[in-house]
């Protein structure tokens, strides 16, 4: 059976999720109701969209969407709430790269909204179990690199004999 996270991971991943769903919530509200929080229709001309609606609308359903799912997975302790959280950090990480290409402008909101999509999606990877113990130790796997057991030739060798 697996291991549970520890406590840390869990907490920290909790925090990511829900400074990222509140942020996609505030941003769909600022797009939908608020007409756009002040930025320019000029940023999304020549995109598939006429005004910021439609793009309020994805980011609070999809990016806050997947963050709720995360969320409840974790705390209603289903196996998949990790993965879970991988799916929600790499949503947040992929609407960040979208939205820089349609509206060719970047500030540093992206940055910080990149970043917290990253960390979300290290720390699954790490509560899935991907942070070897000891973190240092090496595999017993084979020879180490570069060395040859006595007797061994490699096929080049032998082909050029």
């Amino acid at each position: 059976m697996r291991e549970v996270p520890s406590r840390g991971l869990r907490l920290a991943l909790a925090v990511v999720a829900w400074f990222s769903l509140l942020s996609a919530v505030a941003g769909m509200v600022g797009l939908t109701l608020g007409g756009g929080m002040g930025l320019p229709v000029e940023w999304i001309e020549g995109s598939p969209f006429d005004s910021y609606v439609w793009p309020g609308i994805i980011l609070g359903v999809v990016v806050g969407g997947v963050q709720v799912l995360a969320l409840v997975a974790q705390f209603r302790r289903f196996r998949l709430a990790w993965g879970m959280h991988a799916a929600a950090g790499l949503t947040m990480m992929s609407w960040i790269f979208v939205e820089i290409a349609i509206l060719l402008v970047w500030s540093p909101l992206h940055g910080i909204f990149f970043v917290a999509g990253l960390v979300q999606t290290i720390l699954a990877v790490l509560a899935l179990g991907a942070w070897p113990h000891p973190f240092f130790a090496r595999t017993t796997a084979g020879p180490a690199r570069g060395s040859r057991r006595a007797g061994d030739r490699s096929s080049h060798s032998a082909a050029s004999d």
